[in-house]
Order: structure tokens, then sequence, then C-alpha cells
């Protein structure tokens, strides 16, 4: 299927690897011109030259930055034509207990989580309406719909996201103007926070991490972890221009691990 999207400009932020890799390798297949973003300038560059490998007909550019600070988020802005497609993405804040976090420990998570989002929506979505076009695609949490208790600054960042999302989606200048505002909520994948993860979760039980992970995908009902790449794929089903009647909704990709029916 021709998602519709040829020609098209993307900001796609922590972009370097993992989700935001996935997504941008996706809409590059779709003919999409991408900004890609992540601190790590090696990592970064080698992502950009992968993508200029899969379509050499589009154009691909690569903006060392944090995307959470006012700087990272002007230069990644500025070395994009026009944001047709915005993807929102950053790395969640780590585990632990409540009691251990400090006021600074919830402010940079939702710095990270919640206002970086909105700051960018808020830069871009205007000039998408005037356009008659927009997407955006904020990549969240499965702990959004089933909170995790370890995961509290996630929990709480990107709950408050959601709920704003909620709201503006539905605004009737954004959204009669071919605009949508939708969210990604991924269970486990397979990228370098959940090894991570893993690895913290095996230290702890006194498992190794084959048997940690043998553990964790066992409670998945597709018995797997998630790919990057069909969770670009559907990233960009979310953003083709067939996908113009679906906006405010959270699209939960878990391989079922979420038991409730709503």
């Amino acid at each position: 299927m021709d998602l519709g999207l040829q020609g098209r400009w993307a900001l796609v932020c922590a972009a370097s690897k993992g989700l935001g890799r996935g997504c941008a390798q996706s809409l590059v297949a779709e003919g999409v011109n991408v900004v890609i973003t992540a601190r790590g300038a090696a990592d970064l560059q080698a992502t950009a030259e992968a993508l200029r490998r899969l379509n050499p007909a589009v154009e691909v550019r690569a903006v060392v930055g944090d995307i959470t600070t006012p700087e990272g988020r002007a230069a990644a802005l500025a070395a994009c034509p026009q944001v047709d497609i915005l993807i929102n993405n950053a790395g969640g804040p780590p585990p632990g207990d409540f009691r251990d976090w400090q006021r600074e420990h919830w402010l940079a998570a939702l710095e990270a989580n919640m206002l970086t989002p909105i700051e960018l929506i808020k830069a871009t979505v205007d000039a998408m309406a005037a356009r008659g076009f927009g997407r955006v695609v904020n990549i969240t949490s499965a702990a959004v719909k089933a909170p995790i208790d370890i995961l509290g600054l996630s929990n709480g960042a990107r709950s408050g996201l959601t709920g704003f999302v909620a709201g503006l989606a539905r605004q009737p200048g954004l959204a009669g103007r071919n605009v949508t505002i939708n969210n990604l909520l991924p269970g486990a994948f397979d990228t370098e926070r959940l090894q991570k993860n893993i690895a913290v979760g095996a230290a702890k039980s006194g498992m190794d991490v084959p048997q940690a992970a043998a553990k964790r995908s066992a409670a998945i009902p597709a018995q797997r972890f998630g790919t990057a790449e069909e969770f670009g794929a559907i990233c960009a089903m979310l953003c083709s221009a067939q996908a113009s009647y679906l906006s405010g909704q959270n699209i939960l990709l878990d391989g079922g691990a979420y038991p409730g029916a709503f």
C-alpha cells in the first residue's frame, strides 16, 4: 500500500537506535525526508548513513543534540524545512522507588517525557494545520495503560502527556485541518533499554540474564519481544494519508500482554 507520504518531511527524535530508528527507517522507506536527532554523534551518523542507503532518493539530515533542551529543539527544528510529521521520543527515566526520588528527578522526567513533546507540538502543529496535513506520533509506554510500580517517574510524566494530547487532538482547528495526534505505547521491545532493565532485574533476582530474558518473554502471549522494525511500520501507518480519521488515540503494542478488554 502506498501511504501517500512521498516527499514529506519528518522530524524523528532520539532516532539513532531502538524504536526511534525503527520509525525513521519505515518513513524513509515510504519516501519521507527525515531529520533525525540524538545525543551520540557516532551512532547518529551511522544511522543516517544506513537510512541514506535504504532510500537514496530521500534527504536525511542528522542533528546531534539533546532534544530535551531549548537549544537541542531549536537546532532540530531549524534543520527541517517544514515538519509534516513529528515523532516525539526520548529515553525513559530510570526505574526505582519513589521514596528515593527528589524533586529534581521528577522535574527531569517531566522535562524529557512531557514538556519536551509539548514544546515540539506547539512549535509545529499550527503550520501543519495551515498546510492541511500533519501527523504527530508520541512514543510513550505501555506503562501509561498498565502502570508498573518501579516506573513511577515514567508513569507520571507520560500520563501527563497523554492527558494533554487527549484534549489537544480534538481541537477542530487541528483535527478539522487533517492534523492528527496519537500515542504509540510500546510494551517489551528488543532494545538496548529493555536489555539493561532485564540485566538489572536479573541481578536482583539472582538469575542470569538469558534466564531473566526468557522468563520475561514467556509472560507475553506472543512469546517474544517486539522488534523496532515492526514498531516503525505501525508508526508509518499512523502517519499515512489513510489514517486521517484516527486521532487522539493510544495504540498499545505489547504482543497481547495487557490483559484487559479496553
